[in-house]
């Protein structure tokens, strides 16, 4: 049972060292080839828990060679279009002018209904409020809006406004973090003041935002 324990161990941190070194996405955004890969992964790797009679070496070199072979191919695609193609696929429109391209659909065995979905979740329930839609290589829908059926922005109305970075996480339960801080243009001095205004400690804190102008948000945590 103990030497199940310790395998299982051995094959979770290969795996995770296998996936941080391909430097995927979700598994919802991953690719077909990349989707192979983590079946093949989640496969090969249960056959040294199930059974101690296989040798950890014979899970953990195929494990790598798969996430090798992976990352070579990607750097390939990287270089080539057409092995690109060829292991990626490419983007189909589906929806142009507020059309569908029912072939297309029927060629991507896409249904109405996956269709219809992937819009809702951009807020569109009219398929004539669209002017594009692509179905990229991951599977997902990229929409755009007609232009009379866009949300209204500072450039329709022209306005003139500066754009700025958004606040970013200082405080995260009572943990701060310094590169964080640093990296917007404050430091510890600020920080000290806020804190000693609001005469409250840094293990007190839920959570606390900035951003580089100073401005911040901070919730304390319930007791």
């Amino acid at each position: 049972m103990l030497i199940i324990y310790f395998r299982a161990i051995i094959l979770y941190i290969v795996i995770v060292f296998s996936i941080r070194l391909m430097g995927k996405r979700q598994l919802g955004e991953l690719q077909p080839s990349e989707f192979v890969v983590a079946i093949l992964i989640s496969d090969i790797a249960t056959l040294p828990v199930e059974d101690v009679n296989i040798p950890m070496i014979m899970g953990i070199v195929p494990i790598l060679t798969i996430v090798c072979l992976d990352v070579f191919i990607s750097a390939l695609s990287l270089k080539s279009k057409k092995i690109r193609k060829i292991v990626c696929g490419s983007p189909k429109i589906v929806i142009k002018d507020g059309i569908i391209d029912q072939k297309v659909l029927k060629d991507l065995r896409f249904s109405i209904d996956d269709l219809i979905e992937s819009l809702r979740a951009y807020n569109i329930f009219d398929v004539s409020d669209v002017q594009f839609a692509v179905v990229e290589t991951t599977g997902s829908v990229s929409v755009y809006q007609k232009y009379d059926k866009q949300s209204v922005s500072a450039q329709m109305l022209g306005l003139n406004g500066q754009s700025k970075n958004p606040p970013q996480i200082l405080i995260d339960d009572g943990v701060l973090n310094k590169q964080v801080l640093y990296s917007i243009n404050l430091d510890d001095t600020w920080l000290n003041n806020i804190l000693n205004k609001n005469n409250i400690a840094i293990k007190e804190i839920f959570l606390f935002t900035a951003d580089e102008t100073g401005e911040y948000n901070m919730i304390k945590k319930e007791k």
